[in-house]
């Protein structure tokens, strides 16, 4: 016999999978999954070392009780739990609804707590904090801090830039050479206060002159190579920028150099044309849709970089700054390749869902493959 299941069923098993650590449960969990599948009872008993008896009786408990029942045998007189259809429609009120927008009034954050309210009051079913957050971690939730995106943002406008910029993708390393983003940034020296392990019921106290100083950075990041280049201004005007043009020829003479940059107004200051008129062989500039600092790289490495050298750290001066930052582009240019230098640059461009845009993966090429594939503005 062999049966098939959704791929937003098949999708939730695989998270249980992924977080169950009982290895005997885990793999009810395998068998479940490779049945629903499609697998029939003895193919499914052979790949995972059970009977095939016991796999067509995980298969009745699931259609049952759900996943819920899966891992321990069912208790006499436990009442029902969650089916799939109702787990779907709880995630879907979690994903885009907040609390008092279902009748908990002055209310805008999940807790697992709420939650638990929701589920009694909407299903009748009572469920411990433990149960309920290893059920949320099984239907792909978790319990994670959200991120900004600006509200005047354009959606048409960022998904034909994702299209253009797929194009020019299948340009590189042809007619392109090489595609950096470019981005200015203040590091001050007041940045931020971050979480940190310290003693219980006491908080680490981190010294200020509340002064608006710090670093004022214009850099690139390669796309391709992962190479970081930062110069410091004092200020971010347009004969600064213009410089900064100078210096990316310089820095790139061979081939075609695409800039992926926002639309702040040195950015597109006259004073530049002359130049990018001589130079159009040799350089394009390629601008974001407005309020889409998201779908710049380099807003990784910026948050990365001030959260290794600001957060919960006392600067006296400017120059104790400017050497931290330096130490810190030092250390990362050393080994671009190294999968943890693009631990930021993941992580930054998630502020717009994945599911806007398609999930198209198209990673960075080469050393970085592994690390960026949810890096790449066209897979936002």
């Amino acid at each position: 016999m062999r049966t098939r299941a959704s791929q937003e069923e098949l999708n939730e098993i695989k998270n249980a999978m992924n977080t169950e650590k009982r290895a005997r449960i885990f793999k009810r969990y395998q068998a479940l999954y490779l049945f629903l599948s499609g697998k029939t009872c003895k193919e499914v008993a052979s790949i995972v070392g059970i009977t095939a008896n016991t796999v067509c009786n995980l298969h009745k408990i699931y259609q049952k009780e759900g996943l819920e029942g899966i891992p321990d045998k069912p208790i006499s007189g436990r009442p029902p739990r969650f089916t799939s259809e109702q787990r779907v429609a709880l995630k879907q009120v979690i994903i885009n609804k907040v609390p008092s927008e279902v009748g908990f009034a002055a209310e805008f954050n999940w807790t697992a707590g709420l939650i638990g309210k929701y589920i009694k009051r909407e299903y009748g079913y009572d469920y411990s904090i433990r149960g309920i957050t290893g059920m949320l971690e099984r239907m792909g939730l978790s319990y994670t801090r959200p991120t900004y995106v600006l509200a005047q943002a354009d959606k048409q406008k960022q998904e034909q830039f994702v299209k253009d910029f797929e194009q020019v993708k299948k340009l590189l390393n042809d007619e392109i050479q090489q595609i950096l983003f470019v981005d200015e940034s203040m590091i001050r020296d007041y940045q931020a206060i971050h979480q940190t392990w310290f003693e219980k019921g006491k908080q680490r106290i981190i010294k200020t002159f509340g002064k608006h100083q710090g670093v004022k950075l214009v850099g690139y990041l390669n796309y391709e190579t992962g190479e970081v280049y930062c110069e410091e201004h004092e200020s971010y005007d347009a004969e600064v920028f213009l410089g900064f043009l100078k210096n990316v020829l310089l820095r790139n003479p061979n081939g075609k150099t695409v800039l992926i940059l926002d639309n702040a107004r040195n950015h597109h200051a006259k004073l530049h044309q002359p130049f990018l008129e001589e130079h159009q062989e040799q350089l394009t500039l390629m601008f974001l849709p407005p309020y889409s600092p998201n779908l710049n790289l380099i807003e990784g490495l910026w948050k990365w970089l001030k959260e290794k050298v600001i957060y919960n750290v006392f600067y006296k001066t400017v120059p104790e700054i400017r050497e931290n930052v330096e130490a810190f582009l030092a250390a990362i240019s050393i080994e671009p390749e190294n999968l943890g230098s693009w631990e930021c640059i993941i992580n930054c461009v998630n502020g717009i869902n994945i599911q806007d845009f398609g999930d198209t993966n198209i990673a960075f090429t080469h050393a970085q493959d592994r690390a960026t594939q949810r890096c790449d503005p066209s897979g936002i």
